[in-house]
């Protein structure tokens, strides 16, 4: 009832999942991300515990495939899972159970991996996985909502759409973007809208948020606001 899209940018090495569904609340069961290790994405009949457990195993350093082993063997209900995985090398190991409800399916391409079920056809994640290509030059957060678009575009759940999320990790434990949109008539378009008003000031803004390397970050708010002023009219000037 689900399709996804896990990736990795090329450039920074970002790691994030795009997911949309016709259910509620998607973002708070099926992507999860760690920021040195890897992203799991767990739907169809979804055993939510995948999420920690396959983040877990992937801080162990395990490998894609392996943890997807390793999750599948302890799961009575595997044949009606649908789950994809990627490590913190950028392998990718996926599963789409017997029972699962068609349409459904995954593919893993050269850097990203997109799954689903209950979709209108195959071109659903066919089209997710050739917009997410084919934009590289996009900045990560729209490329990713970009390639679940044309997913939608191209028939996406077939019951319908309910919720969606953005969830993406850098350098840090915490997100660099996390959005969802959990019960609206059109998910992935308010998606891209706050997608829209986070970049106009709120990205400028948690850059400048305490980090690994810095435990304090700026805390001086004529600096914050003078640094997001800046932004914005280079921005403006660019535009």
């Amino acid at each position: 009832m689900t399709w996804s899209i896990i990736a990795r940018d090329e450039t920074t090495g970002a790691k994030g999942i795009a997911v949309a569904t016709r259910a509620f609340a998607v973002g708070s069961i099926v992507p999860h991300v760690d920021s040195d290790h890897g992203a799991v994405a767990t739907q169809a009949l979804a055993n939510i515990t995948y999420g920690p457990r396959g983040l877990r195993l992937l801080r162990e350093g395990l490998p894609a495939e392996e943890v997807l082993r390793v999750l599948l063997a302890s799961d009575g209900g595997a044949s009606q899972r649908q789950v994809h995985i990627m490590d913190g090398a950028g392998r990718f190991a996926a599963h789409t159970g017997a029972d699962c409800i068609g349409w459904c399916g995954h593919a893993i391409h050269d850097g990203f991996s997109v799954a689903g079920n209950m979709l209108a056809g195959p071109e659903v994640i066919a089209e997710t996985a050739r917009t997410f290509r084919d934009n590289a030059a996009l900045p990560f957060p729209r490329r990713l909502i970009a390639a679940m678009q044309a997913g939608e575009a191209a028939g996406g759940d077939k019951r319908g759409k309910q919720s969606a999320a953005l969830l993406i990790h850098t350098t840090e434990d915490y997100p660099y973007l996390s959005l969802r949109v959990d019960d609206h008539a059109e998910p992935l378009a308010e998606l891209d809208r706050l997608e829209q008003v986070w970049r106009q000031r709120a990205m400028h803004f948690n850059a400048m948020l305490a980090t690994r390397r810095d435990l304090t970050g700026t805390i001086d708010r004529d600096v914050i606001n003078a640094t997001i002023e800046a932004a914005l009219a280079r921005e403006a000037g660019n535009g």
